[in-house]
């Protein structure tokens, strides 16, 4: 019986280790869905890079509503899936409870650096970087000197990216006015391309000809009425170009499908801890490509690419939003 009981276990453990070595990895979009053509899409993006390099599967869930956060995380962590990979900032509370209770789960966040759990792989941008060449950019091509940024939910990882936009739009143009706005307070700000189509026409009507959107699936409204009214703008997160060629003047680059891909590939042995990618990691940058090579002359990407490399060895210092709460080129 005891010779029994103890090939049975090493069955067991076998199995374990076995299901282990072959767990699949969890993605849960953030709310605005997974086809926003921009922040959950560049993560789909990622990890259909994995799975089509691997010929491995993935479990996936896009949430409807903020209660479904806790959720889907116990609900992964509980079939085995691992690593869990979760989609901004308002994963940090339910992550804060989930993740001490399921130890050998890896979890992975994209847009949090400020947890305490041995557990987690958090990934931060330094999105102030890249919106800073990007809003050099945007002053370059103005024929009026008054550019536009429409954030979606006003927080303050919103309030970073228009804070680099401004001092890029502001070290090409001193005496450029940029004008910004919010779409909301709520989640429900990511996913309003009419509040975005609207604030568009708002700032075109007081002398915008440029008009960087950062609000997830609300920029498709921005980028479509930019187009439609003969004004340029710029994408985010992923490159949306391709959206409306000759009209998006660049995107500010988020490698969130890199952090992604490079999460489902280490797989249970993703190393945790807090990780932040900025220009100098090419964790963000700006797009160019057949869509919008036209737009920017070579003494635009001249200029832009000399700014990169004095961010990256410190002889330009982009002041981030996150250092005082506020933003020396920008009232919010």
């Amino acid at each position: 019986m005891t010779v029994m009981k103890h090939l049975m276990g090493a069955a067991a453990a076998l199995a374990l280790t076995a299901g282990a070595a072959l767990a699949e990895p969890a993605l849960i979009f953030d709310l605005g869905g997974k086809f926003d053509k921009s922040f959950n899409e560049a993560a789909f993006n990622g990890a259909q890079r994995w799975a089509e390099e691997t010929g491995g599967t993935y479990r996936e869930i896009e949430m409807q509503s903020e209660a479904q956060r806790e959720q889907a995380l116990r609900r992964f962590a509980e079939a085995g899936a691992n690593p869990v990979i979760t989609m901004g900032f308002a994963m940090a509370d339910p992550l804060s409870s989930v993740a001490p209770d399921y130890p050998d789960t890896k979890f992975v966040v994209i847009d949090v650096t400020w947890l305490d759990a041995p557990n987690i792989r958090q990934v931060g941008f330094a999105e102030h970087e890249g919106s800073y060449l990007v809003g050099m950019l945007a002053a370059m091509a103005s024929k009026t000197g008054t550019v536009g940024f429409i954030g979606g939910m006003d927080v303050p990882l919103i309030r970073h990216f228009g804070c680099g936009y401004a001092q890029g739009v502001l070290a090409a143009n001193p005496d450029a006015k940029i004008i910004a706005n919010m779409t909301g307070t709520t989640p429900a700000a990511w996913n309003d391309p009419v509040k975005g189509s609207e604030l568009t026409k708002a700032q075109i009507s007081q002398g915008a000809d440029v008009i960087y959107a950062a609000a997830g699936g609300t920029g498709v409204g921005v980028l479509q009425t930019a187009a439609d009214e003969g004004i340029l703008s710029i994408g985010v997160d992923s490159n949306q170009n391709h959206l409306h060629p000759g009209k998006v003047l660049t995107s500010m680059l988020k490698r969130v499908d890199v952090a992604v891909y490079e999460a489902m590939k280490a797989g249970t042995e993703v190393e945790t801890g807090v990780f932040t990618l900025g220009l100098a990691e090419e964790g963000v940058g700006y797009a160019v490509d057949d869509n919008n090579a036209p737009l920017l002359t070579d003494e635009m990407k001249a200029a832009v690419d000399a700014a990169r490399q004095k961010i990256i060895d410190g002889d330009i210092k982009v002041v981030s939003y996150y250092e005082n709460d506020s933003c020396p080129a920008l009232s919010f």
